[in-house]
């Protein structure tokens, strides 16, 4: 599996968008910057989820739309 994740930085309080096969071992890697995550989208094609990243990095309007349907969890 690939994952596109949304991480937030619970230490500067900004969310992180990411690509990993290993979800569990990325968020260890983030480990110093406190991270929580938010959001993750699982993907069979690891080029669909290279796709999906890119999106949501280039693209404002689809990350803002993604945020309003998650605001709830990226408070607190």
């Amino acid at each position: 599996m690939f994952y596109v994740y949304l991480i937030k930085n619970q230490a500067e309080n900004k969310t992180y968008i990411g690509f990993t096969s290993n979800l569990v071992r990325r968020l260890k890697e983030h480990k110093a910057k406190k991270p929580k995550l938010v959001y993750y989208e699982a993907y069979v094609n690891e080029q669909d989820a290279r796709k999906r990243e890119q999106i949501l990095k280039q693209r404002g309007q689809a990350v803002r739309r993604l945020k309003e349907r998650i605001k709830g969890s990226l408070k607190g």
